[in-house]
């Protein structure tokens, strides 16, 4: 299985796992793209020999690769739908627009497999917006600023720091601004064509309290998923195969929730795939069990069920309300205190600007790393990042210099001490003992909480089928 939002670490560094802990309320649909980087720093160049310990001079940065496998940026037809064309240009800012969000290595079989997954999503977009158009929907440069304050707040981030952070990846804004757009109108359109026709009624707000009443005591999970829709029997395979190729961007490294609005087809993508928490027994029994089975922070291959394939992340995972919760300040980290240095190779006297630009992509390591197991992904992420177990290198802690024995003491298990520069580069040392797992009791939700919950079940469900039935009546032309 592999982690669930991984720190995307190539051209930027990904915003923290997971998401919020209960659905999003109804409101301007977040785009594909959520970066969470403030700077592009140039990669540290990947060293011809092993590098010294701290101390000892190490190479000089070198240049990053760049994506392979790119369609054309072109007015070549790509595709048409219905009378819309999407051109090899439009399906080359999405795929770019990907790669810079995702935290993906473009590689040639990755790009390969995006080409048809961002194709897929283009001409689904195409239909949105056709409808919205039909119902005679407007979008206003207002309500995408609206969307983009919500992610660079969310992100710590300026406009002009992702204005930066997509040039750097080859990225107009206005690929940006249009993909917002399509998503604010879909919903719009959704809303438009059911709102009046969902009614949750009191007595649904308590048969729903009953029932979760019912499953206190039952373990919780706090779920986000990727839902992939089989419309027709003939297309299970390729929806399967098209499943799979997702679950291995998340096994390479891709942030789950940017994936989940990038490529699920039920309208929780809008909040990175955001299930919320739902009880042991209470997802269909083949979803139920893969739960069971998972660690947090997994995701799961996919599962058929109702409609068609699942990727399930597990957040978070919470005991039922009369489940004995151990004291945490007696909880000990599991495992021997072993330390990994973690090193950014720039030579002893770097320029100013490279070592400000390494140092801060070194504090982004420091503030997501969670253990060394995360390491080594990083280091895949990370063009010339160094990994090495000191105890391989012949050294022990205690003979570390006094000030970093003091940092690593002071860092907790699992975590990394400050980055600080020596004549190798930028480094830090990472704890490898694990933090004892945090155990808590499930509180149920409010009222509200409730309604919310069954607005967004009934409108995700009609929206699928709305969508649906858009596809069959198309004509999609693959070029």
């Amino acid at each position: 299985m592999a982690l669930l939002g991984a720190p995307a670490l190539a051209q930027n560094l990904s915003g923290p796992p997971g998401g919020t802990q209960s659905p999003a309320p109804a409101q301007a649909t977040p785009p594909a793209a959520t970066p969470a980087a403030s700077t592009t720093p140039p990669p540290a160049a990947e060293p011809s020999t092993t590098p010294p310990a701290a101390g000892a001079p190490a190479g000089k940065p070198g240049d990053a690769t760049a994506p392979a496998s790119l369609p054309e940026d072109s007015d070549a037809i790509a595709a048409i739908v219905n009378d819309a064309i999407i051109t090899e240009r439009d399906l080359r800012q999405r795929i770019l627009l990907f790669i810079s969000t995702s935290g993906l290595q473009p590689t040639p079989d990755v790009m390969a497999k995006l080409r048809g997954q961002v194709l897929n999503q283009l001409e689904t977009e195409q239909l949105e917006i056709q409808e919205a158009r039909r119902k005679n929907i407007t979008v206003s440069p207002t309500d995408v600023d609206k969307t983009i304050d919500r992610i660079t707040s969310d992100n710590h981030l300026t406009k002009d720091q992702l204005a930066d952070l997509l040039k750097k990846g080859g990225v107009d804004m206005s690929t940006l601004r249009a993909q917002i757009a399509v998503q604010i109108a879909w919903q719009k359109a959704v809303q438009d064509e059911f709102q009046d026709r969902v009614n949750i009624t009191p007595a649904d707000i308590d048969a729903e309290l009953a029932r979760l009443n019912e499953g206190a005591d039952k373990p919780h999970y706090l779920v986000s998923s990727i839902f992939l829709a089989v419309d027709n029997p003939e297309m299970d395979a390729k929806v399967l195969k098209d499943a799979q190729d997702i679950e291995t961007q998340l096994q390479s490294g891709a942030r789950f929730g940017t994936v989940a609005r990038q490529f699920s087809q039920s309208p929780t993508a809008a909040s990175d795939g955001d299930l919320g928490w739902v009880h042991q027994g209470q997802l269909p029994t083949e979803l139920d069990e893969a739960l069971q089975k998972m660690q947090v922070g997994t995701v799961s291959p996919p599962i058929r069920s109702v409609g068609g394939y699942y990727i399930l992340g597990l957040r978070d995972r919470q005991e039922g309300v009369n489940a004995r919760i151990p004291d945490p300040a007696a909880q000990k980290p599991s495992g021997p205190l072993t330390v990994q240095r973690v090193l950014l190779p720039i030579g002893p006297t770097p320029k100013k600007d490279l070592l400000d630009n390494v140092m801060k992509i070194a504090v982004q390591i420091h503030d997501h790393v969670n253990g060394c197991d995360m390491l080594p992904k990083i280091q895949q992420q990370v063009r010339g990042l160094v990994v090495q177990d000191i105890q391989k290198m012949g050294l022990h802690i205690s003979d570390l210099a006094p000030e970093i024995q003091s940092a690593i003491e002071k860092a907790g298990p699992g975590e990394a001490t400050p980055p600080f520069k020596t004549p190798a580069g930028v480094e830090m040392m990472v704890r490898c003992d694990k933090r004892a797992p945090t155990i808590t009791k499930y509180v149920i939700p409010s009222r509200q909480e409730v309604e919310e919950k069954l607005f967004d079940q009934q409108i995700t469900m009609l929206s699928r089928r709305y969508l649906r039935d858009l596809r069959r009546s198309a004509n999609v032309e693959i070029k």
